[in-house]
Parts: structure tokens; C-alpha cells; sequence
């Protein structure tokens, strides 16, 4: 697992993206949180831990928990 914090969240279209601890950045979807992490609360800042997956669209963070 991989750490980071919650960069910037798109409420109305559910989703948004990390910056790992090493600066690399992930898309989510708001389907890969954890139900430690409630999407519409999220402001950003918030540290998580995180997988990430190969989508058709490259990599992104798969499931995000509130770290």
C-alpha cells in the first residue's frame, strides 16, 4: 500500500485525485473508498493509504482507506 493525501475532489462527478508521498498522482473513483471515507465529506488534505490499479486510462488509486 502506498501513502498520500486527498489533492482535489470533483463532488459532482465522483471522483478525484491523490498525490502519493513521493509526488506521483492518482485519479479515484469515488466506488474505490474505503467506508472509513465518506466522498462528500472530502475536502482535501486528508492522509490516506491506497492500491493502485492499471485502468484503460493508465493507473489509478483503488482502495483508499483513511489512513
Amino acid at each position: 500500500m502506498l501513502n498520500g493525501s486527498i489533492k482535489k475532489v470533483v463532488v459532482e462527478r465522483g471522483f478525484g485525485f491523490i498525490v502519493a508521498d513521493d509526488g506521483k498522482e492518482y485519479f479515484f473513483h469515488r466506488s474505490s473508498l474505503d467506508s472509513s471515507l465518506e466522498f462528500d465529506r472530502l475536502g482535501g488534505g486528508e492522509k490516506v493509504t491506497f492500491d493502485v490499479e492499471r485502468s484503460d486510462k493508465g493507473p489509478r488509486a483503488c482502495q483508499v482507506k483513511a489512513a
